[in-house]
């Protein structure tokens, strides 16, 4: 990513955070944290990395409901970021969250196997 594309990817992370926690009214979406924008070199496409807490069926339901809150996302995105033309968004679960959860739960189990040993 270039700098100016990690510039407008921090500064969407944070308009998406007070879009979707202020404005959307939807009741499938969840409680809901964006941990990531990344933005295209050329500025076109933005990939918004989430994360929702809640079990598998409330993410569905979240990811829905932003699909669905797409078109007006981008529209208010546009009105607060000035760009010549406001990133297609994609919506995806950030799974790095559970990921670093699974590894320590996997060396605390380790841990607790050595000192039974």
């Amino acid at each position: 990513m270039t700098m100016r594309a990690t510039r407008v990817g921090e500064q969407m992370k944070k308009e998406l955070g007070d879009i979707i926690g202020r404005k959307l009214k939807d009741p499938r979406i969840g409680f809901l944290t964006v941990t990531d924008v990344r933005v295209s070199g050329d500025l076109q496409i933005a990939k918004v990395y989430i994360s929702v807490l809640g079990d598998e069926k409330k993410r569905e339901e979240t990811l829905k409901g932003l699909a669905k809150a797409k078109g007006f996302i981008r529209s208010e995105l546009g009105n607060r970021i000035r760009l010549r033309k406001t990133p297609e968004i994609h919506f995806e679960f950030d799974e790095s969250i559970d990921y670093g959860n699974r590894i320590e739960t996997l060396i605390h189990e380790l841990n607790a196997n050595k000192e039974e040993s």
